[in-house]
């Protein structure tokens, strides 16, 4: 009975050990994120001046009145540079763990991602080519 209570006793100890070196550090990087989010959305409310206008207060889309009627011809430059900022984004967030993991890659996976950025850099020339990042 009592190696029963000495190994209950030794995994309680290694459990709140455990929780003192894993859980811990997270839970106070949670806290002080939450503090410091709080803190900054205060501050900038109270600190700010507070000035509503018309103006200010009135929906802005695509460089256009939007009091307009409905059948208003618009130009679509916003939204084409907005999906080409997305896609050229989207190149980026591959390339940041592709160069933080390119010591542990093998050749294959290495020229995997040069045929990547060719790709890519095809599409970008192409798209300076159809100017398509022209507002004009």
């Amino acid at each position: 009975m009592s190696f029963l209570n000495l190994n209950n006793y030794y995994l309680n100890e290694i459990n709140s050990t455990l929780f003192l070196v894993e859980y811990l550090p997270v839970l106070i990087l949670i806290l002080f994120a939450t503090f410091l989010s709080v803190l900054i959305l205060v501050l900038s409310y109270l600190l700010s001046v507070q000035n509503p206008e018309t103006e200010k207060l009135s929906s802005y889309e695509c460089g256009f009145e939007p009091y307009e009627d409905a059948r208003h011809k618009f130009s679509v430059n916003f939204y084409i540079v907005a999906i080409l900022f997305i896609v050229f984004d989207i190149e980026a967030m591959y390339l940041f763990p592709w160069s933080v993991s390119l010591s542990n890659l093998d050749i294959s996976g290495f020229w995997a991602m040069i045929d990547f950025i060719i790709e890519l850099g095809v599409g970008f020339i192409y798209v300076l080519y159809m100017n398509a990042l022209d507002w004009e």
